[in-house]
């Protein structure tokens, strides 16, 4: 979640500072790293930063704003609901891992520019797989307990549990 409301705070800044404001980034340093600028400006005033004329930023708030709807369904829904809202948000959040890489390709490579709200935006989607992708294949029975299908049958009540030897 709290990948989610970083990414939305970084593209929400984007969008109310750069592109309705009008206004230059702050915390947005400008120079030369290894031959790539560290230029905000020269990221979303490229045309890569729109898709129809849409902004990316105004995508990712879309985007980071699912991620937000589906961890509170996978907190606070019944367990059919939680468990089928984890499993929408691993396929939704492979759709921005997928993204990333062509993005960061577009920085690195076309533009040999960084913008560090974007790269802000990129870690959190990355972590957020990351995330998602453990406890839906490692840690299911950390949010559930054992599945009903996974072969372990429940003990009766009152039923006694061996001592180990000591």
């Amino acid at each position: 979640m709290a990948l989610s409301v970083i990414g939305l705070w970084a593209s929400g800044t984007v969008l109310i500072i750069f592109y309705t404001l009008n206004q230059q980034l702050p915390l947005c340093p400008t120079g030369t790293w290894y031959g790539i600028h560290l230029d905000c400006g020269q990221v979303l005033n490229s045309p890569y930063s729109k898709v129809f004329g849409v902004p990316l930023e105004m995508l990712a708030i879309f985007y980071f704003a699912v991620n937000l709807a589906l961890v509170y369904l996978i907190a606070f829904a019944s367990d059919h609901v939680s468990r089928l809202s984890l499993q929408v948000l691993f396929g939704w959040r492979f759709i921005g891992v997928a993204i990333v890489p062509y993005l960061v390709f577009v920085e690195l490579f076309l533009l040999r520019a960084i913008c560090v709200y974007c790269t802000i935006m990129h870690v959190a989607i990355l972590l957020d797989f990351a995330v998602v992708s453990y406890l839906l294949f490692f840690g299911k029975n950390a949010l559930w307990g054992a599945d009903e299908d996974d072969g372990l049958e429940a003990e009766p009540a009152g039923a006694a549990h061996p001592q180990l030897p000591q």
